[in-house]
């Protein structure tokens, strides 16, 4: 059986680039030998330009990735490990400067073994000096999208590889904070892989190597499309009549046969990306759909809850996204839909809350418009929170309410026959939240 695919850094960057310009390599005289003086640092560094043709562990430069424009970033593992040095730092350094001079998007195609030995701390410290790059960098709204070859592990992966706004990752790939030779011994070498990473929520996607070119390069222009403009409000694919009562209200948006998520999301865009995991350890796929795609010619980011109850990581993913299209200036659709967020004893220990709060805070600073339609259940806070506030509207097939009309019979100690004539005095249709002024009728 093969192992994962191992390219050096310019066949990577054949691989994913139509064209490619090198940037010039800033130079700093230093001893043979590196700060530490090691005896034959100097004679490795000499055989590794021979071998790998490269003077350096990484090669930077501009390129255009299926239309785009961005600063590229290759790891050559086959020189020193593809580790990180001063002269590494420096190059690194270079090019997220030019970056940000020229406001071009950031790609790094990493493949590292970490920061280099035979440099010491003066080779680790480079880890500070690209971690402010990358902030810097986040701070001029300019998107990162890292690219995990193998092997990426150490303060590579901590830096420029996690870092990273969107994280996609090569089949088979080590990706882990440690490498090979400093794990325990009775590790599980299945956690260092791009697949566990994808799963634990830590990197969005694995790719095979044939797809990447299409799709770092679908990604960067839909991250490089700012917009001051509203996302429109979807049309309503379900029912086209208002609901007689509260709780025909309720049946409507309970019922199986309703438009979800994934309906509105197809008919809304043309091309869409998802992001997955909330950086966190944690990934929500059956309860919170987020990404960015493409209506129109314009990217809109989406955060869309699926009708499950919400778990922590997806509100903590639908954060991100909130965050990094703020950032990127990029206008935001939400699809509010879920009888509310998931309460059993795992959700407390992962910390629900807490989750909830960071999404009512994201959506409440954010300065990109967000457009919020409720296609379904509305249940209660965990719903509110994905809510625009002074910019949600409501299909007919939908409700929100305080509680669920069950619940609310249940703490006013009211039988079961009573729960139909509970739902219609907490007024949560369509047309009684448009008359409460919580959702809006101004569609254009």
């Amino acid at each position: 059986m093969s192992g994962p695919l191992r390219l050096s850094a310019r066949e990577i960057l054949a691989l994913v680039c139509d064209s490619f310009d090198e940037l010039p390599c800033p130079e700093r005289d230093s001893a043979s030998d590196g700060p530490l003086a090691w005896p034959g640092y100097g004679a490795s560094r000499a055989r590794a330009a021979e071998r790998t043709g490269e003077t350096e562990s990484v090669v930077c430069g501009t390129g255009m990735v299926e239309g785009t424009r961005a600063v590229l970033i290759a790891f050559e593992f086959g020189f020193l490990g593809g580790s990180l040095g001063v002269r590494t730092g420096d190059r690194l350094e270079a090019a997220y400067t030019y970056a940000r001079e020229h406001r071009l998007p950031v790609v790094p195609l990493v493949a590292t073994g970490g920061s280099r030995m035979q440099e010491g701390m003066p080779a680790l410290t480079q880890l500070q000096r690209v971690a402010r790059q990358s902030a810097l960098t986040r701070q001029a709204g300019l998107a990162q999208v890292a690219v995990l070859r193998d092997p990426t592990t150490g303060g590579g992966w901590a830096t420029l590889g996690a870092g990273a706004d969107v994280v996609l990752a090569l089949p088979g790939a080590q990706v882990g904070f440690a490498g090979s030779r400093v794990r325990p011994p009775d590790a599980d070498p299945a956690a260092y892989t791009a697949e566990a990473q994808v799963a634990a929520g830590s990197a969005d996607a694995v790719v095979e190597p044939g797809a990447l070119r299409e799709t770092l390069g679908r990604w960067l222009r839909l991250l490089t499309r700012p917009s001051q403009e509203p996302a429109p409000v979807p049309r309503a694919l379900g029912a086209d009549d208002l609901p007689a009562t509260g709780w025909d209200a309720v049946r409507r948006a309970r019922s199986p046969q309703r438009p979800r998520a994934g309906v509105y999301l197809d008919a809304y865009f043309t091309v869409r990306a998802a992001i997955g995991g909330d950086r966190c350890g944690g990934t929500d796929p059956d309860g919170m759909l987020c990404g960015f795609g493409e209506r129109q010619g314009r990217t809109v980011a989406y955060a869309a809850q699926t009708g499950a109850a919400t778990r922590p990581a997806g509100y903590r993913t639908a954060t991100r996204l909130i965050r990094l299209a703020d950032r990127l200036g990029i206008p935001v659709l939400t699809l509010v839909d879920t009888p509310g967020a998931a309460n059993d004893a795992e959700a407390e220990r992962q910390g629900a809350g807490a989750a909830i709060a960071e999404l009512f805070g994201a959506l409440a600073t954010a300065r990109t418009p967000v457009t919020t339609l409720l296609i379904g259940e509305g249940g209660s806070g965990g719903a509110l929170a994905l809510a625009a506030p002074g910019r949600t509207w409501a299909t007919p097939d939908s409700y929100f309410s305080v509680i669920a009309p069950e619940s609310a019979a249940a703490i006013l100690k009211r039988p079961p026959e009573e729960v139909e004539a509970t739902a219609g005095q907490l007024r949560i249709g369509p047309q009684d939240l448009a008359e409460l002024g919580v959702v809006r009728t101004d569609l254009p």
